[in-house]
């Protein structure tokens, strides 16, 4: 597992730059993403992948500690969608 630090430090070494840069850099990213998919709006990176949103509907689930029948609100949440691009390189 790579931890936001070791990514951070890995993309400071990468482009050159320092590691509050890439932090810096890192953070307005996630924001941007994380804003994008509150309005609903999927984020496309060609041949790297999608962030995309996702209504789920409201139903029941099950407690399987009690057997009890709980009931769960409607939300959204957001999935990755590989691209061609990375499925290439982790299957090549």
């Amino acid at each position: 597992m790579t931890t936001k630090a070791e990514l951070i430090a890995a993309m400071a070494d990468a482009a050159q730059i320092t590691r509050d840069q890439a932090r810096r850099a890192f953070e307005a990213y996630t924001d941007t993403v994380t804003s994008a998919l509150k309005r609903g709006q999927d984020v496309r990176m060609v041949g790297f992948g999608a962030f995309v949103c996702v209504d789920r509907k409201a139903g029941t689930a099950r407690n399987p500690q009690t057997g009890e029948i709980i009931a769960k609100a409607a939300s959204r949440t957001a999935r990755f969608r590989p691209g061609e691009g990375l499925k290439s390189a982790l299957n090549g």
